[in-house]
């Protein structure tokens, strides 16, 4: 299984501001780092991300999962959010997953972000789902049929609420997932996104073979890839973004333009983004989710919940009581309702991005012994790595008023400038506690995640945004009670699962 939270290889950073197709680079390469490598720096922030430590929410992981849900008690260091469901921060992973791949590893040395390749082309195209297409990535396609357009799925021959057929990834014999990005399947809940995306696929194919009879087998293919990334994209913008950063900001920039993100040739990823900023989605993880309602197509059908993930369950085991990745068994799949609105009230909330993560995530999976094995801790050390600059020059550069120490009163005891000088990813989720309850992005944070979200959709010749700036979404919502509205992720479930059917 994939491992979270897998680091980079190093060089001595510079400092340029161009940067080639698929490398990384930096939003504000003039600004120095928010501290110098020390072990004392070093130190401080392992321990800030320790288990136990400041940014630990302290869940009770001796109670039932489900508790851990129900129990307003036990949640009192780790609150809901209002506004964001549960499945969006898994969204926000895949999308992730989707611009940015990087299989090096390394937290000691200071790395030059030129020199750190992007293995993913830095678009919203969806390589993750399309590998190099059915030519060069025969394996993620179903052939049986003669055409190989489709995605090949495994039928897990059960039912799950609303009788809906559920469905695995294509395994080997070692049940490793056959898809474009080994990192979709590091956790049961991404998993099941990523196949969501095959499937929606799989029905646009045949509406576009209804449509257009006399297209061959690869027009047919790239009618319904464009369709699948349009909607794809459209969602992000008009439903992830406004809900993460706020619509006032994701006008500005659309009809403003990018004041701090551009290139020389091609869009790159800036390290501003990838490595602090669009890590707020680690504050949101639940310690605990309810994957499904139980296999209805059974007697007595019991829903599973369980922890994302559990240090301490079995790996050799095919069915663990976590919801990690890389397994196949019969309760392992997901019931979307729990996940986003489908109306039918049982969706539940994701955290608030505050300086909290969920105690699972202070113990991930798949480590060697002796490795910091604390996301927060790993992520902190990022920091320095990358020799990013603090949140408070960072606010400074934008020209926005950055955060009082005082709120910062936490790291002020490490004696090493922390409160004046903060990482840029603790500033970020401190930026969203403070300015916004934790309910989204403060100014810091939106504005670096929407400019380059934004960028790259504008960097990229394929894009809706420049091949068809006024399109819109040609698939009907589902929800009649929301006509007229736009395209949403709820609306690709409920295509993607057979409940809606589309005529194009």
């Amino acid at each position: 299984m994939t491992r979270h939270g897998a680091l980079y290889q190093d060089i001595v950073p510079y400092t340029s501001r161009y940067y080639d197709k698929g490398k990384f680079g930096r939003m504000f390469a003039n600004l120095p780092a928010f501290a110098q490598d020390s072990p004392k720096v070093r130190e401080a922030l392992k321990d800030i991300g320790k288990k136990g430590g400041i940014m630990d929410a302290k869940d009770d992981l001796a109670k039932p999962p489900a508790e851990l849900i129900t129990n307003a008690d036990l949640q009192v260091n780790n609150p809901n959010a209002p506004v964001m469901t549960a499945g969006m921060t898994f969204l926000g992973q895949f999308i992730d997953h989707d611009v940015t791949f990087d299989p090096t590893s390394s937290l000691e040395r200071q790395i030059d972000p030129e020199f750190v390749e992007n293995f993913r082309t830095p678009t919203l195209a969806l390589d993750n789902v399309y590998g190099s297409g059915p030519g060069a990535s025969p394996h993620l396609y179903d052939a049986s049929d003669g055409q190989g357009i489709k995605f090949l799925i495994e039928p897990l021959g059960l039912k799950g609420k609303e009788n809906i057929e559920k469905f695995d990834l294509p395994r080997n014999t070692q049940n490793t997932a056959l898809i474009g990005d080994p990192r979709n399947d590091e956790n049961l809940i991404v998993s099941q996104l990523h196949l969501l995306f095959l499937r929606f696929h799989n029905v646009l194919v045949d509406a576009v073979r209804v449509k257009y009879p006399s297209k061959n087998p690869g027009e047919v293919f790239r009618e319904a890839q464009e369709l699948v990334r349009w909607h794809y994209q459209w969602l992000l913008l008009h439903e992830f973004l406004p809900q993460l950063c706020g619509e006032q900001v994701v006008n500005d920039v659309l009809n403003n333009g990018r004041k701090f993100y551009s290139w020389h040739n091609a869009p790159y990823i800036p390290v501003e983004f990838s490595v602090a900023a669009y890590r707020f989605g680690h504050s949101q993880v639940r310690p605990s989710y309810r994957a499904n309602f139980g296999i209805t197509s059974a007697p007595n059908p019991a829903p599973f919940f369980a922890t994302i993930f559990d240090f301490n369950a079995d790996h050799h085991s095919p069915d663990p009581n976590d919801l990690r990745g890389g397994k196949r068994a019969p309760r392992r799949f997901i019931d979307w309702h729990t996940f986003f609105n489908l109306g039918d009230g049982s969706t539940r909330p994701n955290k608030l991005i505050d300086t909290k993560l969920s105690s699972p995530l202070f113990q991930l999976l798949g480590f060697a012994g002796g490795d910091v094995i604390s996301l927060a801790s790993r992520n902190l050390l990022r920091q320095l790595t990358f020799s990013l600059p603090s949140g408070q020059r960072v606010a400074h550069a934008m020209r926005m008023k950055p955060l009082e120490d005082d709120v910062f009163e936490d790291l002020k005891g490490y004696k090493v400038n922390f409160e004046k000088s903060t990482p840029l990813w603790f500033y970020i989720l401190k930026e969203a506690e403070v300015q916004h309850m934790g309910i989204r992005l403060g100014d810091v944070g939106a504005r670096i995640i929407t400019e380059v979200f934004v960028g790259l959709l504008e960097g990229d010749n394929s894009s809706f945004l420049t091949q068809n700036p006024f399109w819109k979404p040609c698939l009907d919502c589902w929800e009649p009670y929301r006509t007229g509205k736009h395209f949403t992720i709820a609306d690709l479930v409920r295509i993607a699962e057979g409940k809606v059917s589309i005529k194009l």
